[in-house]
């Protein structure tokens, strides 16, 4: 199974929608991706997917799983919008540290072990994930803690939205410190499929920053204001989007979503998962398949 975190120190650099769209990249080559955001803010990957309307009620959700006291089975949590499973974020996730922080406490109390920042990856070999799925893709937010911890001990490998800007590099002159840190505190070896700089306009400091960054570079997406605002606005990938939603096609929009396939596709290989049914980079004729 191919597992990875989309991760990055700084925020607001595309991190959501390039989980988002490479999920729907994995699908429309006949695979079958489960998506676990841990984002507790609002705008996060369940609202992008329009699956987020219980976020706020008592219901069954992932935390109450992490702290051993699920309402439900795991596959009842689970929805699915274009091919892709997804469990959706709970308004839990914002007290995620402390509840799995009490479960610890009283664990210890009773002479047992309880890692804080393994629930996750126990809930989904529980719910027989690896088995079921041939990608796992979480989304934590940027900044440090049990939802990254969680996240990374799941999937022990990185792709790295990156914004090619003096922020941007300095978040990425910060991650190999940050991925040094969580390998030594997980005692997990952490590894980075790929990195993807968004938002690039070819000027002359955004080159040179990309000249910097040591981690493969499959594609370099421009500037998608306007498509990214349009995802958000609809709830949708940029593929349904351009699809549903464009009165017309514009070529760099298609191009885009040809780079979303092509990395889905070097992703795959890097792990030598062999997609059942890629479709030519970008084609929108290709039906999403539902497994």
């Amino acid at each position: 199974m191919l597992a990875y975190s989309t991760y990055s120190e700084a925020g607001g650099v595309g991190k959501t929608t390039t989980a988002a769209n490479l999920a729907v990249a994995h699908a429309r080559a006949g695979l079958k991706p489960l998506v676990v955001p841990l984002d507790p803010q609002d705008g996060n990957l369940s609202r992008l997917f329009g699956v987020d309307e219980q976020r706020t009620e008592s219901v069954d959700n992932l935390v109450r799983h992490m702290i051993r006291r699920p309402n439900g089975d795991f596959d009842d949590m689970i929805r699915t919008v274009e091919g892709v499973d997804i469990v959706p974020e709970h308004n839990m996730l914002s007290d995620l540290a402390e509840y799995l922080q009490r479960e610890k406490d009283q664990a210890e109390a009773m002479g047992e072990a309880f890692g804080m920042h393994a629930q996750l990856l126990r809930v989904l070999r529980e719910a027989n994930v690896p088995d079921k799925y041939d990608v796992l893709i979480c989304d934590p937010p940027a900044t440090e803690g049990p939802h990254l911890y969680n996240a990374i001990h799941a999937t022990r490998s990185l792709v790295i939205p990156i914004e090619p800007s003096a922020k941007g590099r300095a978040a990425v002159q910060g991650l190999e410190s940050l991925v040094t840190g969580l390998e030594n505190q997980l005692d997990v070896e952490v590894g980075v499929l790929a990195a993807v700089p968004m938002g690039f306009k070819n000027t002359r400091d955004q080159r040179t920053i990309l000249d910097e960054i040591n981690y493969s570079i499959p594609e370099v997406i421009g500037e998608r204001a306007s498509l990214m605002e349009g995802c958000w606005m609809q709830q949708c990938s940029a593929f349904r989007y351009v699809q549903d939603f464009r009165d017309r096609e514009r070529d760099y929009e298609l191009e885009t979503l040809a780079q979303f396939d092509k990395i889905a596709r070097h992703l795959e290989k890097e792990v030598g998962l062999e997609a059942p049914s890629p479709p030519e980079p970008g084609d929108l004729d290709h039906e999403v398949v539902t497994v």
